[in-house]
């Protein structure tokens, strides 16, 4: 009863939440961009799991034989953006054969028959074909991003493609690939209507370049960020092209050498003095010291410094991120690096020489790599190299609480150092490792911690085909794949368990086992 005598009415009821339309929570999952949130929000009920299903937008594949192309068609009928990873991380490094596989074919069929409104294509370390880049300028009218970053298998007919067929394209971004130059001038097929470019990277491209359908293209995209040449774009002309896009903010220069003359110094360094927006600069190959102060003027723009590695972490407050190749480090160098930027997030650290020491004490580099995994709360992928034993793996497995990719390189003592990883680093999703004298024991002892993860890559470490075979039998849900020397593969089955494994994939899959493996690679 109310203050006056009235009964209160009753609250309206509200309806419960799982009685609200797909439509509602469809809206909803659109506020979930990271993977994580939208698969924990999925797994909730089926309501959530069929608006997740219908409203993804963008779909990351770390690993091209984890699922079918059709089945990812099926459960994500509404992808606009595609990225799809194909051989294992050390491909870069030359470590897989010929051959392997990742094709791109399938997954370009099965998108352009479930994926008409696809704007935005991705392929990392895959075999592309020009009949894949045909497909694609064919097959969605409205797409816009096509990046190929160390891949193969394709030549300028197929860029020709592209350029001709795609007339919304934002962005082609071709990184490190390799590419046939069939002598077509595949710049001059863009149409001229054609402003839209944000991005144009061919710096990997080996064939000339029609300068001046260069410079017609890059004058009338006047949204263009970032331009990345080859190193057949003369000097001479690099002055020219800043000067119709003097709002670039990332900047390839390409070949960075000609005959010294002023006046050419002088029209570079205005050149580069008017693109106020530059903050990335790359390229400059084969280059002429005398022509280097022409972007001197840019280099307080410039994310990095030249000081070296203590420097720029000192010097740089926003830096997240550092992949760093050197012949020597320190402790002394690691420990600082570590105290001047806890917010590093990826911390990459490439030591030419194997089993490098501190070069001042001459002692392990444990003590620095240490420092980094306890001072960098959110590392969430660590590169070491150097000379490391089993300790710095214990603090690894039990610091890097954030941990998702490691890689491993010429380190470790004993079994403890693997173990030490498996056991800990709760996060880890990819570990990869060569010539570590890691072996069976701490493999089996933590089969159950790969059910986890994407996937672990070990060559020329210390296992055998039975620990192999033991994997595969503990895993079901895992393809446990083994490498040996092509020249000398023979079948599995008149191998001994005790023969020696020179390379060992495994990785989860829905899929099954993969189809099209090549005679040296062979599925336990």
């Amino acid at each position: 009863m109310g203050r006056g005598g009235l009964r209160a009415a009753p609250a309206a009821a509200m309806p419960p939440w799982h009685a609200l339309p797909d439509e509602v929570w469809e809206h909803a999952f659109s506020f979930l961009p990271a993977d994580s949130d939208r698969g924990a929000a999925a797994a909730a009920c089926r309501s959530w799991l069929r608006a997740e299903r219908r409203s993804r937008r963008r779909l990351a594949v770390a690993n091209c034989y984890a699922a079918s192309p059709q089945d990812a068609v099926d459960r994500f009928p509404s992808v606009r953006a595609a990225e799809v990873k194909g051989k294992p991380h050390f491909a870069d490094f030359g470590l897989v054969p010929p051959a392997w596989g990742a094709a791109a074919a399938p997954w370009v069929a099965a998108a352009a028959d479930g994926w008409p409104l696809l704007e935005e294509l991705s392929f990392k370390r895959m075999v592309v074909t020009d009949d894949c880049l045909e497909m694609i300028a064919a097959s969605f009218r409205n797409f816009q991003v096509l990046r190929l970053v160390s891949c193969e298998g394709f030549s300028t007919s197929g860029l020709a493609a592209i350029a001709a067929g795609c007339r919304n394209l934002r962005e082609l971004d071709l990184q490190e690939n390799e590419i046939e130059d069939c002598s077509i001038h595949w710049l001059s097929l863009f149409p001229e209507s054609l402003t839209s470019l944000v991005t144009l990277n061919f710096s990997c491209l080996e064939g000339d370049v029609n300068i001046t359908v260069l410079e017609r293209l890059v004058t009338r995209c006047c949204n263009l960020k970032t331009l990345k040449l080859n190193n057949a774009i003369p000097l001479d002309k690099l002055a020219s092209l800043l000067r119709k896009a003097p709002q670039i903010v990332e900047l390839g220069t390409g070949r960075f050498s000609a005959d010294y003359h002023p006046d050419l110094f002088s029209k570079l360094e205005a050149a580069f003095a008017g693109c106020k927006s530059l903050r990335r600069l790359s390229g400059a190959w084969d280059a002429v010291p005398e022509y280097l102060p022409a972007f001197y003027c840019v280099s307080e723009q410039v994310s990095l410094t030249e000081r070296g590695l203590v420097e720029v972490s000192a010097s740089c407050p926003m830096l997240e991120s550092v992949l760093y190749f050197c012949r020597r480090m320190t402790n002394e160098a690691l420990i600082t690096i570590a105290k001047n930027r806890p917010n590093f997030t990826c911390f990459r650290l490439c030591i030419i020489e194997p089993h490098t020491p501190d070069y001042i004490t001459h002692q392990p580099l444990d003590a620095g790599f240490s420092a980094i995994v306890e001072s960098c709360k959110g590392l969430r992928r660590l590169s070491v190299s150097g000379l490391l034993t089993d300790h710095v793996f214990k603090s690894i497995g039990a610091h890097a609480d954030r941990l998702e990719m490691l890689s491993i390189a010429f380190a470790g003592n004993s079994d403890l150092g693997l173990h030490y990883i498996l056991s800990g680093c709760k996060s880890l999703k990819k570990l990869e490792i060569r010539d570590c004298p890691f072996g069976d024991k701490p493999l089996l002892a933590n089969a159950a911690k790969l059910e986890t993860m994407r996937s672990l890559w070990m060559s020329s470490c210390s296992l055998t085909l039975g620990a192999c075979r033991q994997l595969a039998r503990k895993m079901p849900r895992l393809s446990v794949e083994v490498m040996n020397d092509p020249r000398r593969a023979c079948p599995l089955e008149s191998l001994a368990d005790e023969s020696p494994v020179e390379t060992l994939y495994a990785y989860r899959t829905i899929a099954g086992p993969r189809s099209d493996t090549p005679a040296y690679v062979q599925i336990v």
